[in-house]
């Protein structure tokens, strides 16, 4: 059983920086792949990155590559999501999520969610 909070969203302007955390209880954190999914009002939940237990592979969606850095501390429990150069349409509800099994992309994979923080980016 995992519990996952997220913290770190806020509003900032276009070309600004966040990061986000997500904690993490239980003892076998290092056990999953931890995800970061997001959703936009009015559009359905999207993939944004992944990182694998070990924290050796990590996995975006295009449109956040070279931006995004996503991360992982076993030892805190604690995963995060470093994003830089933000854009508009980065706004969204960012929700941290845990998986044992399944495809990294599908949110239907992963067994834990957070409740969400909001990343509100202003042109």
């Amino acid at each position: 059983q995992v519990q996952l909070v997220e913290s770190g969203g806020g509003l900032v302007q276009a070309g600004g920086s966040l990061r986000l955390s997500c904690a993490a209880s239980g003892r076998t954190f290092s056990s999953y792949v931890m995800g970061w999914f997001r959703q936009a009002p009015g559009k359905e939940r999207e993939f944004v990155a992944a990182i694998n237990w070990r924290g050796g592979g990590t996995y975006y969606v295009d449109s956040v590559k070279g931006r995004f850095t996503n991360s992982r501390d076993n030892a805190k429990n604690t995963l995060y999501l470093q994003m830089n150069s933000l854009k508009p349409e980065d706004t969204a509800v960012y929700y941290c999520a845990a998986k044992t099994r399944g495809s990294i992309y599908e949110g239907t994979s992963y067994d834990y969610w957070g409740q969400g923080t909001q990343v509100t980016v202003s042109s």
